[in-house]
């Protein structure tokens, strides 16, 4: 083969690897999959590699924190969804599950104000309410409790009025 023949066998090998190489939604979509299957450390690891890739995607954030809540590391779940909040201010699912992990590790009043901005965003979601109005109960506030236990029933949740017999009365 003359010099000039591997080289350029070369570069087409290199420009065709390229075509190979994986983008960050492929990987997000990996890590759903893997989530999907309960193996959240290897979701962790494709969405770490989603967020190496697009240092900006807040679905990947998103993911990798509903993954590490999963696995109990609340800490690290709060950290990725407080990035992909930064990212995406109108994240409401973001917001909805700092709540929950900020609720695993009693910080009531953290997940409340969660609570409050996902509610914010998305007036229509039953869960959130309940939410909220179950760690306004647990800090006390019963009134406001059990208004957003009401509002949660209002909006379709059965579990807000079993809810609203137990801790309202």
């Amino acid at each position: 083969m003359k010099p000039t023949c591997s080289i350029l066998l070369i570069i087409l090998l290199l420009l065709a690897s390229l075509g190979y190489s994986q983008t960050a939604k492929e990987y997000y979509n990996r890590g759903l999959a893997k989530e999907e299957l309960k193996d959240y450390r290897g979701a962790i690891a494709d969405y770490s590699t989603a967020i190496e890739k697009d240092p900006k995607y807040a679905e990947a954030y998103s993911g990798r924190g509903f993954a590490k809540a999963q696995l109990k590391d609340f800490r690290g779940a709060i950290a990725d969804y407080t990035k992909a909040i930064e990212i995406d201010q109108l994240d409401v699912k973001a917001y909805y599950r700092r709540g929950n992990a900020k609720g695993s590790l009693t910080d009531f009043k953290g997940a409340i104000a969660d609570f409050t901005q996902a509610i914010e965003i998305d007036p229509k979601d039953a869960e959130i309410y309940y939410l909220r109005g179950i760690a306004k109960i647990i800090l006390g506030q019963k009134d406001s409790g059990c208004l957003d236990l009401s509002k949660a029933g209002e909006l379709g949740s059965a579990k807000a009025y079993e809810a609203i017999k137990t801790l309202c009365q």
